[in-house]
C-alpha cells in the first residue's frame, strides 16, 4: 500500500490558501490511485488525464484513496517519536498496561476487506487479550477480529460479540504492549467533540485545541482515558475540509457543486478554482493551483508500507492512504488524573 505523508511545515495562514494547499495532494492522490488498466481504457496517459475525468474513474471503484489521521498516530508510535510515545505510555499506564507502547492498525473496508497496515503480524498472538475494563477474563483478540470487522458493516453481528467488547468495531487502533500482551481499543478523532465511548473502547486520542487542557484524564461519562496529542488542530480541520471539497468535486466531475453539496462560501471559492480548470490535465492543474496555495504549508513524502490481508477473500479497494502529519509541539510530561 502506498502512503503519501503530508507533513505540515508551517502554521495555517488564511483559510482559502491553506485549503488550496491541502486539496492539491488529495487530488493528486486520487489520480495516482487509479490503476493502469483503468487509465488505458481512456486512451490517455496518466499525465494527460483531464481533471473532469477524475471523479468518473474514481466512481468506478478502482483504487480508492483513504485519509487517515490514525495512520499518523500509528506511525509515530511505530517510529518511537518521544513526543507521542511518552503520552501514549502514560495513557496505557492509566489502564494498567506497562511497557513500551505498540500499535496495531487494523483497517476494515465496506466491501469486507480486512488489512493489517504497517503492522508486525507478530503483535497478534494467541494470547493477545483485550482489556475492556470489566471484571472477568479478558477476551482474546485473535478470536474476535473477524466478528469485530463484520460488525463494522452489519449491526446484527454485534450481538455475537461479548457484551464487554460489543462496541469495539468503532476502534481505529489497538494500543498496548507486547509485555504482557494486553491491548486497548482506541478511538482517534480529529474533532474532540466527536469522541464517543463504546463497550470495549478504553482510550480516546484527540489533537490539543488552543486554550484547552493537555492533561491526560479519565472521562467518566465516556469511560475513556482521553489522551490529547500535541497536534495542530487547525491544520487537521483544514485537511479534512479539503477532503470534503475534493469529494464534492469528484461527485460532480469537477463541475461547480451546488450549495447543497458545498454550503460554505470559502469552500465554494476553493472549489471554483478547480472547476474553472476541469478541462486541463490533472497534473497541470495541480501545479497551477500551487500558485494560489499557501506556500510551504506541506512537504510530501511517499512511502510504501506493508499491507497484509487478514482472513478475508475480499480484494482491498484502498490502494493509497493520504495521511496528514501535523506539527507537534514539545509538551511537558503530564500525568493522568
Amino acid at each position: 500500500m502506498d502512503v503519501r505523508e503530508e507533513r505540515q511545515q508551517n502554521p495555517v495562514a488564511d483559510e482559502v490558501s491553506a485549503l488550496l494547499a491541502v486539496t492539491r495532494p488529495i487530488v493528486n492522490g486520487v489520480l495516482q490511485s487509479i490503476s493502469r488498466e483503468m487509465i488505458a481504457g481512456t486512451n490517455s496517459e496518466r499525465e494527460d488525464l483531464p481533471l473532469r475525468m477524475l471523479g468518473r474513474l474514481r466512481k468506478k471503484g478502482d483504487g480508492d484513496t483513504g485519509i487517515a489521521f490514525e495512520y499518523a498516530v500509528h506511525d509515530a508510535i511505530r517510529r518511537g517519536e518521544p513526543v507521542v510515545t511518552e503520552r501514549i505510555t502514560d495513557a496505557l499506564k492509566a489502564c494498567r498496561i506497562n511497557g513500551d507502547p505498540s500499535s496495531i492498525l487494523f483497517a476494515v473496508e465496506k466491501a469486507g476487506a480486512k488489512q493489517l497496515i504497517s503492522t508486525d503480524l507478530g503483535l497478534i498472538t494467541p494470547e493477545s487479550r483485550i482489556l475492556s475494563g470489566n471484571v472477568g477474563q479478558p477476551a482474546k483478540l485473535v478470536n474476535y477480529l473477524n466478528l469485530i470487522a463484520a460488525s463494522f458493516r452489519r449491526a446484527y453481528v454485534r450481538e455475537y460479540l461479548p457484551r464487554s467488547i460489543r462496541g469495539l468495531w468503532k476502534a481505529d487502533l489497538f494500543l498496548g504492549s507486547q509485555e504482557p500482551d494486553h491491548w486497548l481499543g482506541t478511538s482517534v478523532k480529529v474533532n474532540p467533540t466527536q469522541l464517543e465511548g463504546a463497550a470495549g473502547l478504553r482510550v480516546g486520542i484527540v489533537p490539543i485545541q488552543a486554550g484547552q487542557s493537555d492533561i491526560i484524564h479519565r472521562d467518566e461519562r465516556r469511560n475513556l482515558v482521553v489522551c490529547p496529542l500535541p497536534h495542530d488542530f487547525s491544520f487537521m480541520q483544514v485537511f479534512y475540509e479539503g477532503l470534503r471539497i475534493v469529494q464534492a468535486l469528484c461527485a460532480t466531475d469537477f463541475r461547480m457543486p451546488n450549495e447543497a453539496l458545498l454550503a460554505s462560501p470559502i469552500h465554494r471559492e476553493v472549489a471554483r478554482v478547480w472547476a474553472e480548470r476541469r478541462n486541463a490535465p490533472v497534473i497541470d492543474v495541480v501545479e497551477a493551483v500551487g500558485n494560489f496555495a499557501q506556500p510551504e504549508l506541506l512537504h510530501t513524502e511517499d512511502e510504501t508500507v506493508t499491507s497484509l490481508s487478514f482472513e478475508s477473500d475480499a480484494t482491498p479497494g484502498t490502494s493509497t492512504i493520504i495521511s496528514p502529519f501535523p506539527l507537534q509541539s514539545q509538551l511537558p510530561l503530564r500525568h493522568p488524573r
